[in-house]
């Protein structure tokens, strides 16, 4: 007799869906091997290779021996460089024992819904949101409440918003700025805003995902854990993958309330305990450096969306809007849904990436994943020649649609 080996899956992995960024990345793999001329713009993460001071301190790493275990909470050195980093970069005051080091800003933000979630607890999530968001707070039994805001509002969320969405069952807020997927960034006073809201139900925590802080094209990043009346019940998310080329790193951090940072610790100890010892050697040697190549990064990323924002005002259906941060363009694409192309209707936004990936060998992400059934995300971490030739294909494409 034969097992059915679905049936030994549990309901929680059955339920849960899988990262649409990883899944189209998949596919035009698929399709690269296949002998097609793909060009990927759906993965967030930067074409330049780590730089060479910091690859340099991994090797010294490992020439002295750190080749151990790690402190669960990090490596002492690199939680005190954290703590330099946010009072000279954000003006927050953090203690060590306030920072948690984790095997990237994903598993940070896992550990931070581990510790704080109980079942039917709710986490207000501003949308467009990244995509693991949500599933990661059903994983931890919790219930994301959406609150949403369109491309006409550069996609950022009202104070009122935020309030009208804040019940009982509130236990945080959860966004990001510069965001993935929309590279908005929200302002000092508009921050402002939100924690003002926010602050009367003592609760309420507010967790600030700032992974994209150095590709931020304002000239000043804002942390709404400065601000005076949620500072203490604020959880900054940070990591080295955006804005050191650091992706396969592995490396996020926190700093927080010192119960919450002890939870977090708690919990990954039983998971992963802590990261690898020559990478938070050579982290700790990032942010005391000095940050020009991580600045040579963000003027080419600035660069690229001023061309990516030019070409894609040109191609017919595409709605776009001045994104201030990160490497994404947003565009609403809804004109193009119940179009058809040879007899194939276009119903959403799921339809029409797979249209593009196989009609102009280009890949991008349905914006349905990120809470926005309107629009894609494509990503500009690219050669100026790659997305030249990547939306000069979609222009082909999307002409052909009836």
């Amino acid at each position: 007799m034969s097992i059915d080996l679905v049936s030994l899956l549990s309901e929680r992995v059955l339920q849960m869906e899988e990262s649409a960024t990883i899944k189209m990345a998949q596919l035009a793999r698929d399709l690269k091997a296949e002998g097609h001329d793909v060009i990927s713009l759906s993965l967030g993460e930067p074409d330049f290779d780590t730089p060479e001071h910091i690859k340099e301190a991994a090797k010294q790493a490992l020439d002295e021996g750190y080749t151990k275990y790690t402190p669960v909470p990090g490596l002492p050195e690199l939680r005190e460089a954290i703590v330099r980093k946010f009072r000279r970069d954000n003006g927050l005051e953090f203690d060590v024992n306030q920072i948690v080091v984790s095997n990237g800003a994903k598993q940070t933000i896992a550990n931070l819904c581990l510790a704080l979630l109980n079942e039917g607890d709710e986490v207000v999530v501003f949308a467009p949101y990244w995509v693991s968001y949500v599933e990661i707070i059903r994983l931890a039994g919790g219930v994301p409440v959406i609150v949403g805001a369109g491309i006409d509002h550069d996609f950022k969320v009202s104070p009122e918003q935020v309030a009208a969405a804040i019940t009982g069952r509130t236990k945080f807020v959860l966004f990001s700025s510069p965001c993935n997927p929309t590279g908005s960034v929200y302002s000092a006073d508009e921050l402002t805003a939100i924690a003002e809201v926010i602050a009367p139900h003592e609760q309420v925590h507010i967790v600030s995902d700032e992974i994209y802080e150095y590709i931020n094209f304002t000239g000043r990043h804002a942390s709404i854990g400065a601000h005076p009346a949620v500072k203490d019940r604020t959880i900054t998310v940070n990591g080295f993958a955006k804005g050191f080329a650091m992706t396969g790193w592995r490396l996020g951090y926190m700093g927080g309330p010192t119960q919450i940072a002890a939870a977090c610790a708690k919990i990954q100890g039983q998971f992963t305990s802590g990261a690898s010892s020559f990478g938070q050697k050579a982290a700790a040697v990032a942010l005391d450096s000095d940050l020009t190549p991580t600045y040579r990064m963000r003027e080419a990323f600035l660069k690229r969306r001023n061309l990516v924002l030019e070409l894609l005002s040109k191609v017919p259906g595409f709605k776009v809007n001045d994104p201030q941060g990160a490497f994404y363009v947003f565009p609403d694409v809804s004109e193009h849904f119940g179009k058809a192309f040879r007899g194939e209707i276009i119903k959403d936004a799921d339809d029409f990436c797979i249209f593009l990936l196989h009609q102009a060998h280009v890949a991008a992400v349905s914006g349905a994943a990120f809470g926005a059934e309107q629009c894609i995300r494509i990503s500009y971490a690219a050669s100026e020649e790659q997305l030249r030739t990547a939306i000069e294909r979609i222009a082909d494409a999307v002409s052909e649609l009836q």
